[in-house]
């Protein structure tokens, strides 16, 4: 689905960023004694070499409140006045009420409009299109968007096969309205969805259709590892291209590439498909492992506090997950102080 910026209304532009990751760090040694699985062969095949994990009651909701109260510092006065806030997240603390509400009353920020958005991985880039959406309709004229998952609180603990991969986090942004011409200015965006495979990447049970199974590997995550590496690459690309065009932006326009942090192999496989500059690569899961809706806000931070992402760089945002979902979208980047991740 194309979904075009509403030019007329004004743009959504980006204030403010900030990200938080649980103090627990788990390594590849650390997992190496506990399930059957070795350093090398976590590195070789994810390029993670250690990842945050939530523990001593941590939830989504901590996690949210403090990557949005870094997000507003580094916003300043564009962080007053928050009209909305929206929060991508597939591991809410409850399945009812949302967990937005809690996170906008913690920031207190009590009386804005707030609500989840669950599209697992590509959750910031759908929550960030309807976050711009509610500036261009002059619905909120500021909003806090944030990602946030604790994800590893879904995985079996001695899966081989997911338990690598996931790490939690939270990270932020504030959208200003603006004009959709300055730098900062989100948008366009391409959402797609094919809900056909959705038993490629899924947690059986927790919701209506099975509340409770007397299988305790019902309520963990399935993953059929090849099968959704092929598919992300695929969409993540076609996503890319469709984007670009509405954009009226070339490959070669490119200067960075934020895409989900999965695994860093379909990260490489989407550039080479783009063909894409591998330096053009914006990577920080080596040290946060796929943390779901928070990881292109993550990765973001990361590249500003390192500099490889600078004012004026013109970059790409794309995403795939469950459902399955996948969604891009393009900025040119504003300059912005931003805290290190805690």
């Amino acid at each position: 689905m194309q979904v075009p910026t509403q030019q007329s209304r004004g743009g959504a532009v980006l204030a403010g960023l900030g990200g938080w990751l649980p103090p627990r760090v788990v390594d590849n040694d650390e997992l190496s004694r506990r399930i059957d699985t070795s350093d090398e062969w976590i590195r070789t095949r994810t390029g993670i070499a250690r990842r945050h994990v939530v523990d001593n009651g941590l939830s989504t909701v901590d996690m949210a409140v403090q990557a949005g109260r870094r997000a507003l510092r580094s916003a300043g006065s564009y962080g007053e006045g928050i009209d909305a806030v929206v929060l991508a997240t597939s591991t809410p603390d409850h399945l009812c009420p949302a967990s937005a509400p809690q996170v906008a009353a913690e920031l207190g920020l009590s009386g804005a409009a707030a609500f989840d958005v669950n599209a697992v991985c590509s959750g910031f880039v759908y929550a960030l299109a309807t976050a711009a959406g509610l500036i261009a309709a002059e619905i909120a004229t500021r909003v806090l968007l944030v990602g946030a998952d604790a994800f590893t609180t879904l995985l079996d603990p001695d899966d081989r096969t997911t338990v690598p991969i996931f790490g939690d986090g939270a990270g932020a942004v504030v959208l200003r309205q603006g004009s959709p011409d300055e730098p900062g200015a989100v948008g366009p965006f391409d959402l797609g969805s094919e809900g056909e495979l959705t038993d490629l990447l899924y947690v059986p049970a927790g919701g209506a259709r099975l509340k409770r199974s007397d299988d305790p590997s019902d309520h963990y995550l399935r993953m059929q590892g090849q099968a959704v590496f092929r598919h992300a690459t695929a969409r993540m690309a076609s996503s890319s291209r469709a984007v670009l065009e509405k954009a009226g932006w070339h490959t070669s326009d490119v200067d960075r590439f934020v895409g989900h942090q999965a695994n860093v192999r379909i990260l490489t496989a989407t550039a080479k498909n783009l063909g894409l500059p591998a330096d053009s690569l914006v990577v920080n899961i080596g040290h946060t492992g796929n943390t779901s809706a928070a990881s292109i806000p993550l990765a973001m931070l990361d590249g500003v506090v390192d500099g490889t992402l600078r004012a004026g760089d013109r970059v790409l945002v794309s995403a795939f997950g469950a459902g399955l979902t996948w969604g891009s979208t393009v900025l040119r980047w504003p300059g912005l102080e931003c805290e290190p991740p805690a």
